[in-house]
């Protein structure tokens, strides 16, 4: 029975168990690489762009980073530093062409989760994501003083439900010790929202007098006592201070773009005592950042699959060096210097696809444990984008580097003396 290409092929790889596997293990490390960061690239944009829901700009403080302040007051990354007073809202409303500008104030927490202190315009305008308004799972959206709404995720972390009554703690402490807790007044969690996979979803949100009736009472027992009852009615101008606007200008209806918006926003970004951010800007801003970081890590996974190519070179040649007699002797049996030739490259693509298929495989499971990972820790709501074209592409291309990679040890076999190679050694 004739022994075929196959044969010949699947014996030397049998041979060198070991030095096979570890090969197809570099390239597979190399492929896995590359596939989750090219799948994760993409993925990550999309889940900022969903934060920024439907507003166009964001108005805070004076003398704040644009892009800090869209990721603290957006993206809840750490508590804005500084605020304005309510009175501004009304001015801006006044004085631009602004649709609407919700107040929201950061600052406090629950469980080491963000509490956002907003109105119930923050529901009735503000979209999570585009054309997709908020709904509910249980419950309502507050409508009065110390009621909470508890996002999907902050939920499940903290295990609230409807009818929980729970003080909350000043900033977000890192130790239990350091905690300002607010005991003097309790909220209760009257609604639970849905999910919109946005960093949304890790926030409970409060009624905006409540929270400025929270923090005038510290003011209040300074002045009057420990025994200082604080109301709403208490409250003066400067309690009402918030630390954000979402902001979106006038548009025609149906229309996420506004002709308008740039002159609003040089008009806005001329008034000093107040920061503008544009979060669409900002966020290009950020992943021209990351995309130089990207591009280095992208060429190091790229390196990492040159790496295995090589290898594939080096494992072949140093099995050429040790099968020279056998090839001379197939030589002699028939077997032409182009069939040899083809043997080895074939053998080397092999190896190649091995790893590409590992690679593959191992890639799209460590995407999806690196998503539930960003989603752990951040919040983020990663989908990894596994295009058939971007895979069988890092396919095709890996197969194609390695069956180069067998060029020299194939020519090394092409040109194997046969005379030399039969004579018995000495």
């Amino acid at each position: 029975m004739p022994i075929t290409d196959t044969t010949l092929i699947a014996r030397s790889l049998a041979a060198r168990k070991f030095s096979t596997a570890t090969t197809i293990a570099v390239v597979a490390l190399g492929v896995a690489l590359m596939l989750v960061l090219l799948s994760m690239k993409d993925a990550g944009r999309q889940a900022f762009d969903r934060g920024r829901g439907n507003m166009h700009v964001l108005i805070s403080g004076p003398q704040q980073d644009p892009l800090v302040t869209v990721l603290n007051s957006i993206f809840y990354s750490g508590a804005p530093r500084n605020y304005m007073f309510i009175t501004k809202r009304d001015e801006l409303l006044a004085t631009n062409p602004l649709a609407w500008a919700i107040p929201t104030q950061l600052g406090d927490s629950f469980g080491g989760l963000p509490v956002m202190a907003t109105t119930t315009d923050f529901f009735a305008l503000f979209q999570p994501t585009e054309a997709a308004p908020w709904t509910m799972t249980e419950g309502r959206i507050f409508n009065k003083p110390f009621e909470l709404v508890v996002g999907s995720e902050a939920a499940e972390i903290t295990g609230l439900n409807i009818g929980d009554r729970i003080p909350l703690t000043h900033g977000i402490p890192r130790f239990d010790k350091d905690a300002h807790v607010h005991d003097e007044y309790l909220y209760e969690v009257v609604g639970i929202l849905a999910t919109t996979n946005t960093l949304h979803d890790r926030a409970i949100f409060s009624d905006l007098t409540s929270s400025w009736t929270l923090h005038a009472h510290d003011r209040r027992k300074v002045e009057l006592g420990p025994d200082a009852v604080t109301t709403p009615a208490d409250l003066i101008d400067e309690d009402k201070k918030i630390t954000a606007l979402y902001a979106r200008v006038l548009s025609r209806p149906g229309r996420d773009v506004s002709a308008i918006f740039q002159s609003a926003f040089n008009g806005l970004r001329s008034d000093p005592s107040i920061t503008i951010a544009a979060p669409k800007q900002e966020i290009d801003k950020l992943f021209r950042i990351v995309g130089n970081i990207d591009q280095i890590i992208v060429a190091l996974a790229a390196t990492v699959l040159v790496v295995g190519a090589i290898t594939v070179m080096l494992v072949l040649y140093q099995a050429m060096e040790q099968r020279r007699r056998q090839i001379a002797v197939m030589r002699v049996l028939g077997c032409t210097k182009p069939r040899i030739f083809s043997l080895i490259i074939t053998e080397s693509a092999i190896i190649g696809t091995a790893g590409a298929l590992a690679g593959t495989a191992v890639g799209l499971i460590a995407a999806r444990v690196v998503a539930d990972i960003l989603y752990q820790r951040l919040g983020l709501v990663i989908n990894p984008g596994f295009e058939a074209r971007l895979i069988l592409g890092l396919a095709v291309a890996t197969i194609a580097l390695a069956a180069v990679a067998g060029l020299i040890p194939a020519v090394a076999a092409y040109r194997t003396a046969v005379i030399k190679n039969l004579r018995p050694n000495a």
